[in-house]
This record gives structure tokens, sequence and C-alpha cells, in this order.
């Protein structure tokens, strides 16, 4: 009988898969929920030389929460970004002890004034809002197994995100209208926001229409100062955006949304077709824009004049009273910080959500403030790395505008709060007190992982021994 056939050796050997760092990714929540735990008991320190009651019930809470997105990450998107999660729960966190801080002045013998815009119970509802959230970012990923199935529904998330931002407009004041901004829906005691959902449609449609379209888009017509100008028959969508972006701020008097629809879709036909010509003539239309919001409707040339002239006048005490009270404020944290507990951020109206990153400016200083942005630089660097390795068009355009929406939001409402540009009203990601925005950004964190999952994603095991045959001779 001849010997029994053994393969050769290179044949036998698996092909090595790569590490899924879940691991890490365990190790860098378990040190994110250490460092809010840590803030938290510095709060109650700061306050009245106490640990925080609290501390083990919402340091629990959000334990737990953290560990059920990590299982949930470990189930469905095993191949994601090590760093997406942890650096989003400590973003979270860190909104949630500046949010107690903020409630607890002049609360329970606490010093500092009451802030009237702050419920005694803001803390729980912010929990609540984060389980909301994480709800929301394992349902994404659930759901969406592959990011191009969302390139199926181009038009539809398309059609659903610009009804989104109309309906406020459509509404009677009293029921989208607050501080002079229509971007609510209020039903009863429930109130959303539906522009921050509205965003994570429309950069779906963009990067499906642009992934379409990018061809004809990319289409050089005439050469003007060394730059190939795009074709005058191509200007239609980026007029359109432009027009669109307008009538949000006419109706809904809302800088902030009109700023970030126009800058994602600017920068995402810039991504698709590689042509600087159109970030210049998406500049040039933001600034012509700007101007002429300024000139004829009155909130906006409010807003350009208070950025001008914040101190002149009675400004400072009037239409420039919430921008003063912020910068003073930072400027009173200096460097290092006054510490948790010890600075007084309630002088500044509306500090929990359009203004909360002047809180942190004061009491953890411009160190402090340094690194919530390396956070989110790093969350940005992520998803930019998810586009560059995920292999699908869609899906790396998709990656690409997502991780310029967050970065935009950051920088526009960061510009704003400390006077680089007019300040806009917005929120600031995972930080600000609510619901919307929050339960947005974990969405937005759960396409990222999704898209991240995807590209790094192992190929299908081979066959080791296909092809192969063997002879036996019989009898």
């Amino acid at each position: 009988m001849p010997a029994a056939y053994a393969p050769p050796a290179e044949l036998d050997a698996r092909v090595p898969m790569p590490r899924g760092r879940r691991a890490t990714e365990l190790l860098m929540l378990a040190f994110a929920v250490a460092v809010v735990l840590f803030a938290y008991a510095s709060v109650g320190f700061g306050l009245n030389g106490k640990l925080p009651s609290g501390l083990p019930v919402y340091g629990l809470a959000f334990a737990a929460l953290m560990l059920a997105a990590h299982l949930a990450v470990r189930w469905l998107a095993p191949w994601a970004d090590p760093l997406l999660l942890p650096l989003a729960a400590l973003l979270n966190g860190l909104g949630i002890v500046m949010i107690y801080r903020l409630q607890q002045s002049g609360r329970d013998g606490n010093p500092g004034n009451v802030i009237s815009t702050l419920s005694a119970s803001a803390t729980e509802l912010q929990v609540i809002w984060s389980a909301v959230g994480v709800a929301a970012f394992v349902l994404v990923l659930a759901v969406i197994r592959e990011p191009r199935v969302l390139q199926r529904y181009t038009y539809t998330l398309g059609a659903l995100g610009l009804i989104l931002l109309a309906v406020p407009a459509l509404l009677p004041a009293s029921m989208s209208e607050v501080n002079g901004a229509k971007v609510w829906i209020i039903v009863g005691g429930f109130s959303i926001q539906p522009e921050e959902f509205a965003k994570l449609a429309l950069a779906v449609f963009f990067a499906g229409y642009l992934v379409a379209k990018r061809d004809v888009l990319a289409l050089a017509g005439r050469r003007v100062l060394g730059i190939d100008l795009p074709r005058g028959r191509d200007l239609g969508p980026v007029v359109i955006a432009w027009v669109a972006s307008l009538l949000i701020l006419v109706f809904e008097t809302d800088i902030g949304t009109s700023a970030l629809f126009f800058g994602l879709f600017v920068v995402m036909i810039y991504i698709a077709t590689q042509r600087t010509s159109w970030l210049i003539i998406g500049l040039l239309l933001f600034v012509a824009g700007t101007y002429l919001a300024s000139v004829l409707f009155g909130h906006v040339g409010q807003r350009v004049t208070d950025w001008l002239h914040p101190f002149a006048g009675n400004n400072a005490t009037h239409s420039a009273y919430q921008l003063v009270q912020g910068l003073e404020g930072m400027a009173y944290g200096g460097v290092l910080g006054t510490g948790l507990g010890h600075g007084q951020p309630f002088w500044t109206p509306l500090v929990q959500s359009d203004f909360i990153f002047t809180a942190f400016g004061e009491e953890i200083g411009l160190t402090g403030l340094m690194a919530l942005l390396l956070i989110f630089g790093l969350i940005v660097q992520r998803g930019l790395r998810a586009a560059v390795t995920v292999k699908d068009p869609f899906a790396k355009l998709l990656a690409a505008g997502l991780s310029f929406v967050l970065a935009l939001q950051v920088f526009v409402i960061v510009g704003g709060v400390t006077g680089l540009i007019p300040l806009t009203g917005i929120t600031t990601p995972f930080l600000s007190q609510g619901g919307s925005s929050l339960v947005a950004s974990w969405a937005l964190i759960a396409l990222l992982m999704r898209i991240s999952d995807t590209g790094r994603r192992p190929a299908p095991q081979p066959i080791q021994d296909e092809g192969m045959t063997q002879v036996v001779r019989a009898g």
C-alpha cells in the first residue's frame, strides 16, 4: 500500500488572522470610566469637601452602559476600531460630570447661584439620554451590517433629511422656537432637535449622490489663475445647497445648522472630485451669503456685531452678555483652571448647553480644553482612518463626511464661544445637555465603527487543500 498523502507544509499552514483589538478597547474603556469617576468625585470635593452621595449609583450605571456597548461591539463589529468607543465614552461621561456640577450650583448648601434653566434632575435625565444613545449605537450596528446597504436609500434619506430640517420652520413658534431659533419640535413636555438627525441622513445622501455623479462633477471647464473651474452646467448642486442653507438661515434663524449643512456638502464634493475649485467656489458663496444675511437680517447682523465688538457700548451687558461671561470665565480659569467645583460658571446664561465648553475652560483651564479638543481630534482621525481603510467608494466618502461634520460642529461651537467666529448656538457633541445631540452623536460613532469594521475585516480563509487530488489504489 502506498504511504498516505501528506500535503506540503506551506499549504497546511493557516493564514494568520489579524487581531480584533477588543481587549485593547475594553482596557481603554475601563480607563475612560475611571477618569469619569475621578472627575465626579473631584466635583464633590470641590463643592463641599465630600464625595458625592450619588457616586456609586451614577458610576455603576455609566460603567454598565459602556460595558453593554463593548459587548455589542464584540458581537456585531468585532473588527471595528478599538479607540472610537472609549473616546466617545470619555466625552459622554465628562459631559455628565459637568452637568452634575452645574446642577449642584446653589443647591443642597453648595456655593454659587442656582441655574434657573437647569432642573434638579438634570443629571439623571442626562444619564437616561446616555442610555438611549447607547441603545441607538447598538441598534445601528445591529441593523446596518454593511455600509453599502445605505446606498440603496440615497434619495429616501435625502428627502428625510430635508423634511427634518424643514419641519421646525413650518411649525408655529410655540412648537418650534427656543431663544429665537426655530430648530425644535416641541410637543407637550417633550422636545427634539431634528437637525441633529438630519445631518446624518444628509451625509448618507451626499455620499450616495456624489459617488454616482463624481465623474461628471470632476470635469474641468475654464482654467483661471491656474485653477480648473467646473463647467457652468455642473454648478447646479452647489448652488442648490447654498440656497437651501440660506433658507435655513432665514426661516429658522439658525446660523449653525446653515453652516453645517453647506460646509458638509462642499467638503464632500471636494473629497469626491479632488477639485480645489469646488472649495474656492463654496468658500466664496459662503462669504457672500453670510454678508448678505448680516445686512438683510437683524439677528445675523447682531451676531456679527457682538463678535467684532463684544465690549463696545452696552454690548457686554446686553446682546453680547452671554459671550462676554463665557470669555471672562475662561480667562479666570487660566492655564490650569480653578478646579472642578471651584469656579463660577453659573454666571453664563445657558452654560449647560451652548456654553458648556466655557464651563470646562474655567474649571479645568486651557490645558483641559486642549485635552478635550485632542479627544475630538482623535475621533476625527480614527474616522478618517476608517475612510482610508475601507475599499467601497460609498463607505469611504460617508466616513470622511461623518468625520468632517463632527470636526466642523466642534469648530463652529468652540470658535463661537471663544470669539474666533460669530456665535452660532449649536451644541457641543457628547458634552452639552440634551438628548437629540447625544443620541445623534452615538449613532454617528456607530456608523464610523461599522465602516471601520468593514475595512478591517479579514478576507475569508481559503480552503487549504482546494484543488488537491489523491490517487487511491483499489483492492
